[in-house]
């Protein structure tokens, strides 16, 4: 979908510069054309310009008909050549693309399961493709979709299928793993803990020009929550006080890339995996391997969030 409108509007933009570059352009379409060219690649400021430059189309299209008319004639090849009618029949193409001309928003939606395991090759692909677009990740730890099986982004010590005694890895860090390629926008989010932040790196990485990936922590139903899903945002508020997930923004065009967003964890980790079945449930089945896994799990959020502190320092 992405190539398909690139591959309209990139033709579009040809023909548009070919157009105003003939003599024979109204000086209102070539104002307006201007314009777009201009914010071509930007979405937000790109909108205005692209009704103006239809509007200029609309309003100018007839005259522009009986400029063709002439040039084609004898006379007005002698005038101007025999490009010019070419040229501005460009002006008619433009006008037909209507709402193609102006820059989309490209967005990706899936899972931890699709981006971090199975479809990781596709995800790898598009964000090393440096093109503008945009990949969400809503992240819930578990295949929701199929019954719950573990996946590489499962947390040690959680009870899924395939992993029925507690994982024993942690999961792997898809955000900095984008992070390497230096030019990908990647943020962590998580809107019940800071509704605020997450807004801000979904606009972040709209306006970012080139790939992005944000990666949401989604509490779902396979995680047992006490309370049931009512609970949702308070949960992952929970989980950002608590240094289970950590929220922060690598921007590479920023000034200072990486930001933290997260505060120095408040305590409660233990209490906050005992709120959840996911986990609990290993304390009744396998407690002595429950005591060690959860140990590992709090050692290795411990050590995960000094090391995004080191990250920040590095950046500043």
């Amino acid at each position: 979908m992405y190539l398909g409108q690139k591959k309209i509007r990139d033709d579009l933009k040809a023909k548009v510069e070919e157009m105003i570059a003939a003599p024979s352009c109204c000086q209102e379409i070539k104002d307006a054309a201007a314009k777009w060219l201009e914010t071509y690649d930007d979405g937000n400021l790109n909108q205005q310009p692209t009704k103006d430059f239809i509007k200029a189309l609309e309003e100018n299209i007839s005259a522009i008909d009986d400029c063709i008319a002439f040039l084609g004639s004898d006379m007005g090849k002698q005038i101007y050549g025999e490009a010019q009618p070419a040229a501005l029949a460009a002006a008619e193409e433009a006008k037909a693309a209507g709402r193609k001309q102006n820059k989309k928003s490209m967005w990706i939606f899936g899972g931890d399961g699709w981006a971090y395991d199975i479809g990781y090759g596709g995800v790898d692909h598009v964000l090393a493709s440096g093109e503008d677009v945009n990949v969400f990740v809503f992240n819930t730890e578990v295949y929701s979709n199929t019954g719950g099986q573990a996946s590489k982004a499962s947390n040690i010590g959680q009870v899924a299928q395939f992993a029925s005694a507690g994982k024993e890895l942690k999961s792997k860090s898809l955000a900095e793993m984008a992070m390497t390629y230096g030019y990908v926008y990647v943020a962590q989010v998580a809107m019940g803990a800071n509704k605020a932040k997450a807004l801000k790196a979904i606009v972040e990485a709209e306006a970012h020009k080139g790939p992005s990936l944000i990666i949401a922590y989604a509490p779902c139903e396979m995680h047992s929550i006490k309370g049931g899903m009512t609970n949702c945002q308070k949960e992952m508020n929970k989980a950002v006080d608590c240094g289970y997930w950590n929220l922060f923004r690598f921007n590479p065009e920023a000034e200072k890339p990486f930001t933290l967003d997260s505060k120095e964890p408040a305590g409660g980790y233990q209490e906050f995996l005992m709120n959840e079945a996911r986990y609990s449930r290993l304390t009744r089945e396998f407690p002595d391997r429950a005591d060690r896994l959860f140990k590992a799990n709090e050692d290795n959020a411990k050590a995960r969030y000094e090391h995004l502190m080191k990250l920040k320092a590095l950046y500043e």
